[in-house]
C-alpha cells in the first residue's frame, strides 16, 4: 500500500518554528512526499508567532499558523500580553487557531514539589482572555491542559460558550475525559500511542469523530522513535496504531483522522 492509495494526514500540532532552520527546510521539502497535506504550527509567544506567520507566508498551505502563549514558561507581563493580542488582532485572518495556550501543570507540580510558592491565577486569567478572543473571532483554540487543569479549562470554555477546542496530547481522569467527549472537544495522539498504555487506553474509548494525529515536534519520542528527529511523517505511525486499537481498516482510519482534522480546523479538502 502506497501513499497514493491512502488519505493524506494532517499534523494537528507541531512547533515547526522551533526546529533549526535546516530541519525546517528538510521537513517542508519532505512533507508532501510523506503523505502529509499540512501542519498546524502552534506558537510559544509573540516572537514565535512572528516566525510561524513568516513560515505560513513562505509555504502557503503547507503551514497553517496558530498564535498564542505556551503556559509552561514564566507568565508574561501586561505589556507582553497586550503586544501579543495586538499582533493577533492584526493577523486574525492569517491565523487558523488560537494556540498553544493553557495552564502550566508541569511547572506548577515542579514548583510545589520544590516547596516554592505558586500562583495559578495569572495563567487562568490569561487563558480566559485567549478563550474570549477565540469566541469573538470564531477561531478554534488549541489547549495545553492535562489532568485537573483540564477541568479548569473546561469551566472557562463552558463559561464563554466555546465548543471548538482541541486538547493536544491530553491525559486525564475518566470523568474529565467523559466531560470533554460529551462537550464535543477534540484530542490528538502523538507517536507515544505506540508504547504508552495510558494513551492507548484513551485512544480506545475517545469518540472516533473527535480525534486527530499530531507530533508536538520537535519533542522527542521513545520506543521505535528513540534517537530520531520528530517529523510529521510519524503521524502515519500514529494513524496505524490508532487503526489497530480501534480495529479499523487503515485506509478508513486515515480518511477519518484526516476528515476530523480538516473539519476541526476548517480546512478545505484537496
Amino acid at each position: 500500500m502506497t501513499y497514493d492509495d491512502l488519505s493524506p494526514l494532517i499534523d494537528a500540532h507541531i512547533h515547526l518554528d522551533t526546529y533549526p532552520e535546516d530541519q525546517q527546510l528538510t521537513i517542508l521539502k519532505d512533507l508532501q512526499n510523506s503523505g502529509l497535506e499540512t501542519v498546524i504550527s502552534v506558537s510559544m509567544n509573540l516572537e514565535s508567532s512572528h516566525r510561524n506567520l513568516e513560515l505560513a507566508r513562505r509555504y502557503h498551505e503547507l503551514v497553517q499558523p496558530a498564535f498564542g502563549f505556551h503556559p509552561e514558561q514564566p507568565a508574561p507581563s501586561i505589556d507582553e500580553i497586550q503586544a501579543l493580542f495586538s499582533f493577533m488582532e492584526d493577523h486574525v485572518n492569517d491565523m487558523i487557531a488560537v494556540g498553544e495556550v493553557g495552564l502550566p501543570y508541569y511547572s506548577r507540580i515542579e514548583a510545589l514539589a520544590a516547596g516554592e510558592a505558586w500562583d495559578n491565577r495569572p495563567y487562568e486569567d490569561l487563558l480566559e482572555q485567549f478563550i474570549m478572543f477565540a469566541k469573538q473571532h470564531h477561531k478554534p483554540i488549541v489547549l495545553h491542559a492535562v489532568y485537573e487543569d483540564a477541568d479548569i479549562a473546561c469551566d472557562l470554555l463552558e463559561k464563554h460558550g466555546v465548543t471548538s477546542a482541541h486538547f493536544h496530547w491530553f491525559k486525564g481522569s475518566p470523568e474529565t475525559t467523559s466531560r470533554m467527549a460529551n462537550a464535543g472537544y477534540f484530542i490528538s495522539f502523538t507517536p507515544d500511542i505506540l508504547y504508552e498504555p495510558e494513551i492507548r487506553a484513551l485512544a480506545q474509548k475517545y469518540p472516533i469523530t473527535q480525534v486527530m494525529t499530531e507530533t508536538d515536534g520537535p519533542w522527542p519520542f521513545e520506543g521505535p522513535f528513540e534517537g530520531r528527529v520528530t517529523h510529521p511523517r510519524m503521524t502515519a505511525d500514529v494513524a496505524a496504531a490508532w487503526a489497530d486499537i480501534q480495529g479499523i481498516d487503515l485506509r478508513k482510519a486515515r480518511q477519518m483522522l484526516y476528515d476530523n482534522a480538516r473539519r476541526f480546523y476548517g480546512l478545505s479538502t484537496h
